[in-house]
């Protein structure tokens, strides 16, 4: 199963599809930890087409990944150069934003805030703030400055 279907990426004429998938993916993520275990570095280019393909860039992402999780440029670039986990990623993060509690809303149907694993709801709020940068959102407001 690729990742891009988990985190819901499709373009619009696909919308539907891409609904449809990620119902039947939310549940098997939302109870698997084989997630844990991917590589931060094969999710992070798909992370960057999306925000590509709407007209973003990489340094916005990047810029995302730098406030959610206290890394810096040279880090980042070393977790995705050693192929780091997830888990990993997120457990070894210098430090989860302050405001983190403030990344409210759903991503493929779940209520980001209402994800009783942490783990799993520290990788469910990157996807939010990737969605809400592919969808034209100011970063202001995705950083929840």
């Amino acid at each position: 199963m690729r990742w891009a279907s988990a985190v819901c990426v499709g373009n619009e004429t696909n919308t539907v599809i891409v609904k449809q998938w990620c119902r039947k993916l939310r549940n098997y993520f939302m109870k698997n930890t084989r997630i844990y275990k991917m590589a931060f570095a094969g999710v992070y280019p798909l992370y960057i087409k999306k925000a590509e393909k709407k007209g973003r860039s990489k340094e916005e992402v990047d810029q995302i990944i730098y406030w959610l999780t206290g890394y810096d440029k040279d880090s980042l670039q070393n977790i995705l150069n050693d192929k780091t986990d997830f888990e990993t990623f997120f457990n070894e993060a210098p430090a989860l934003n302050e405001n983190v509690s403030k990344i409210t809303g759903k991503i493929c149907g779940y209520r980001v805030e209402e994800i009783e694993d942490p783990l799993m709801q520290k990788i469910r709020y990157l996807d939010k703030l990737i969605d809400e940068l592919a969808q034209g959102r100011a970063m202001e407001k995705i950083l929840r400055v």
